[in-house]
């Protein structure tokens, strides 16, 4: 992490909802049901097909844009002018402030099917209209964090850099780098991530800087009387091989690296690798990139690879664009003023009422064997098992620590410790269960 001195300031996020968040406000003010205490959980039913675990990612987010959940008297306007909601509910939004508690997973914690992620305690009118926002941040950061981890994963101790920008929308890219640094990439490509959260940003040149110039030694000699060199060239717009011998013999022994971003990567690493020590640049760093994913990047386990810089698969998901995360209702005040379990019953969409506690449990060596979840009861410790659930916000005020740069480093050594703790088949590539199964111990019936 980069030295952080920067201010940045999030727009404004209420409007990124759906309608029927505001139409049921509307509703539950006619009908005085409003202000009913309710808890709302985040949590998902499954894990993307054999996926082992998740990874929960974005919760920085949620907060600070949680900080701009105002509307303006613009968005009022247009909200009455478009007969989106009726005055009375126009008049409830021009003071809204979230005041009720959140808490949930750390960031960077490994999560499982049923693992309560997150819960909302707040009236019901607080808390509804945050729904959509705290999803959309969930699902997408969360599922580039799960891919993040896998490829970690497979990259064993080589650094792998973000560079998926040109391949999501201007701010999913910012998102996904920040969720990418969070689950162990060593750095991005994108600027913005770098100014926001403090992230190491790297990046030399592309193709096009090449064919600008009227020869590749023009385009390299340009390139280090700029940068330096400890730059990294790309070798393959042309013949690699000379691309290869043509760098060593400007920038000399001390060349920081070269970068290989089409063919056969392995066939072509080590070749490289090969011809670089004949030259004497045994220091010289090889950097791969050119759509790769957990799977090829194991492929290139064996391959003399001193970095990989991973950009499309990674930013979607590398097949699971979204997490699959819900938020439902588990609890709500009742007529009588007393808390209540609620549930979803519908087929395949079943939910638990009640509002949960969660804790890892792990054997006497240290390693995670099952995710206990108590409904309505915090689960009785065993005398190893480690609590998951932090505050992040008490009575409207956000806790200290959980947003900008120092959330990111937090969270980034959250998911180291998180995942050392898993048992070895976590790391697995090939399709399986979840690694440790979710306990749910049902609470006292109403």
């Amino acid at each position: 992490m980069n030295e952080h001195t920067y201010s940045w300031h999030p727009q404004p996020t209420s409007l990124l909802t759906d309608h029927y968040e505001l139409t049921m406000l509307q509703a539950a003010l006619r009908a005085g049901t409003a202000s009913r205490r309710s808890v709302f959980e985040v949590f998902a039913r499954r894990l993307p097909n054999g996926r082992r675990y998740g990874v929960f990612a974005g919760m920085g987010r949620v907060l600070e844009g949680l900080e701009q959940f105002r509307f303006t008297d613009e968005q009022l306007r247009f909200l009455r002018d478009t007969a989106v909601v009726d005055a009375q509910t126009v008049a409830y939004l021009e003071n809204f402030r979230f005041t009720g508690q959140i808490r949930g997973y750390a960031e960077g914690e490994t999560y499982f099917p049923h693992s309560p992620l997150l819960s909302v305690e707040s009236s019901f009118a607080e808390a509804c209209v945050l729904e959509t926002y705290i999803l959309s941040v969930l699902n997408f950061d969360s599922a580039v964090a799960s891919a993040a981890s896998r490829m970690v994963g497979a990259a064993g101790e080589r650094p792998c850099i973000e560079m998926g920008s040109r391949r999501a929308h201007e701010q999913a890219a910012v998102a996904a780098a920040r969720a990418a640094v969070v689950a162990g990439f060593d750095s991005t490509s994108n600027l913005e991530a770098g100014f926001r959260y403090g992230v190491k940003t790297v990046g030399t040149a592309a193709h096009s800087f090449t064919l600008l110039h009227d020869s590749e030694e023009q385009a390299f000699r340009a390139q280090l009387d700029a940068l330096g060199v400890s730059t990294t060239l790309l070798v393959d717009t042309y013949d690699v091989e000379r691309a290869v011998t043509l760098a060593v013999e400007i920038a000399g022994k001390d060349l920081g690296g070269v970068r290989l971003d089409s063919g056969d990567l392995v066939t072509q690493a080590t070749s490289v690798r090969a011809l670089l020590d004949k030259l004497g640049n045994s220091n010289t760093r090889i950097t791969v990139t050119s759509d790769l994913d957990e799977y090829a990047i194991a492929a290139l386990r064996a391959a003399p690879v001193d970095a990989y810089g991973v950009g499309t698969r990674l930013v979607t998901g590398s097949g699971a664009p979204t997490s699959s995360m819900v938020y439902k209702l588990v609890s709500r005040e009742g007529a009588s003023g007393a808390m209540e379990p609620v549930a979803k019953a519908s087929s395949g969409k079943k939910s638990v009422g009640g509002e949960k506690y969660a804790l890892r449990r792990r054997d006497p060596q240290g390693v995670a064997t099952h995710e206990i979840v108590g409904v309505s009861h915090m689960p009785e410790d065993d005398g190893d098992d480690r609590p998951l659930l932090v505050d992040y916000v008490t009575g409207g005020e956000l806790h200290d620590g959980y947003t900008g740069p120092e959330a990111v480093t937090r969270a980034r050594q959250r998911h180291v410790d998180s995942v050392a703790e898993l048992p070895r088949a976590a790391r697995r590539l090939s399709e399986g269960e979840p690694v440790i199964p979710t306990v749910i111990e049902p609470g006292t019936a109403h």
